[in-house]
């Protein structure tokens, strides 16, 4: 019913709380359902009623017996076979499942191509992300801006059944990696000839929910040390990210080999170009975004199914080299997997008086893990500008929601750049405890060293 323009203050009042109340009501039923219709990090637990998308039966909690991580590439759809591939000749039958980049990558290289094959809902996460996402859901709201959140503790999900744009942005940027993780890999920025030099690095990441005495107002700790190329060797960056950055921006600190000193680097943020990746990508497009969410204002469009990269176990192939998974213009499409999921899709547009590069980003984000999977960016004049693919992956034996690597398509310089590929170095590691001075400056001195 609409309110009359001469409505008594105090009736609507009374209207206005009835409709909060009814609100509440609603929220608390709709916290009711993780764990039964709602899976426990809130995606529908039910199939499509077309059955291309199954019901979530709980995911791949954990590895089999006898399960081999250096084999991890074969397991467990190796014999999987593409349903369809999707090329520039064919992809107006499948537009309303893909996304302005995927269809103008297509258009601009005749080697890209989408494998798309059966869905595998294989996300799932430690029991304890389980636990805490349901009994914090109905305490945690956004602050002021929606630049940061209250009322969490240790939940990885704070927003399992969300209203707003901002709220899933906010859930992908806390979602579990098991704890911790240590990651060794290799970066390579791909020039318009098909040239690359490979740039390595170790990142340490330490969510402040899984430390004993994390520091008030933490998401996470992060160390990246850079081991490769030979000039930007021993180069260290430090990140503390805040939970509510509206009384607190991130602190970043950077190790300079050449000077052998610690300086603050509050530039390691935004828009400001990405270490090692030879201004193909922003601080804020690592992992397919991170980061304060302050310069946007954040639209929810809704849920859709989408072809999107899932189950890309096959990427991480140690038999494989770099060689045979980076292409001239795009990486080998033989090599990864497309499946078609429920997304939710996020608009982020710049807000009057901000600055940075991106006038508009366009997110696609799992609802089984919350973790991004596509990205579609925009320059100032409205041009579709860069593309960035995450090759999501269920990790079994941690258990948890990872990536196989990440690239990022720039259409206008007509190169791009891969994140993130470990074929060629060591394992992961996964869950280590790690305590707050592992992740403080002298700790940033001692490894530039």
């Amino acid at each position: 019913m609409k309110l009359k323009t001469s409505a008594r203050p105090w009736r609507q009042g009374m209207l206005a709380a009835a409709l909060l109340l009814s609100l509440g009501a609603a929220q608390a039923q709709s916290l009711d359902e993780l764990g039964k219709s709602l899976t426990p990090v809130g995606a529908e637990r039910k199939g499509n009623a077309a059955g291309t998308i199954p019901e979530w039966t709980g995911g791949i909690a954990k590895a089999p017996a006898g399960f081999n991580i250096d084999k991890f590439s074969t397991y467990p759809f190796a014999d999987d076979k593409p349903l369809y591939t999707i090329t520039a000749a064919n992809m107006e039958q499948y537009k309303a499942n893909l996304t302005p980049g995927q269809m103008e990558l297509m258009r601009r290289y005749p080697s890209y191509k989408l494998n798309v094959y059966t869905t595998r809902r294989t996300a799932a996460y430690r029991q304890s992300v389980y636990d805490n996402a349901k009994a914090e859901a109905s305490s945690v709201k956004l602050v002021e801006g929606g630049n940061g959140v209250t009322g969490i503790k240790k939940s990885n999900i704070p927003f399992p059944i969300p209203k707003s744009g901002i709220e899933v942005i906010w859930n992908h940027i806390f979602r579990d990696l098991g704890g911790s993780v240590t990651r060794y890999s290799a970066d390579f920025p791909v020039q318009s000839d098909g040239s690359f030099t490979a740039g390595k690095r170790i990142e340490t990441i330490s969510w402040a929910s899984y430390m004993d005495n994390p520091e008030p107002n933490r998401i996470l700790y992060f160390m990246n040390q850079i081991t490769a190329p030979a000039n930007s060797a021993g180069e260290v960056a430090l990140v503390h990210e805040p939970i509510n950055q509206v009384e607190e921006p991130r602190l970043a600190w950077q190790y300079n080999p050449g000077q052998r000193r610690v300086i603050r680097a509050p530039e390691l943020a935004y828009d400001s170009p990405g270490i090692g990746a030879d201004g193909l990508r922003t601080n804020d497009d690592l992992n397919g975004y991170n980061g304060a969410p302050d310069r946007y204002d954040w639209k929810l469009v809704g849920k859709k199914e989408m072809i999107v990269p899932y189950n890309n176990a096959k990427l991480a192939d140690r038999s494989l080299k770099y060689t045979q998974i980076i292409g001239k213009t795009n990486i080998n499409p033989d090599l990864l997997r497309y499946e078609l999921h429920r997304v939710w899709v996020v608009e982020a547009n710049l807000k009057p008086g901000k600055r940075h590069i991106y006038a508009k980003r366009v997110f696609y984000v799992d609802e089984d893990s919350w973790a991004v999977l596509h990205a579609d960016q925009y320059d100032a004049r409205g041009q579709l500008w860069r593309v960035r693919e995450v090759f999501g992956t269920q990790i079994p034996y941690v258990p948890t929601f990872a990536s196989s690597g990440e690239v990022l398509y720039d259409l206008q310089a007509r190169r791009y750049l891969v994140n993130a590929l470990t074929n060629e170095e060591k394992q992961p590691e996964f869950g280590k405890k790690y305590e707050v001075s592992d992740f403080s400056s002298a700790a940033l001195r001692r490894m530039g060293r």
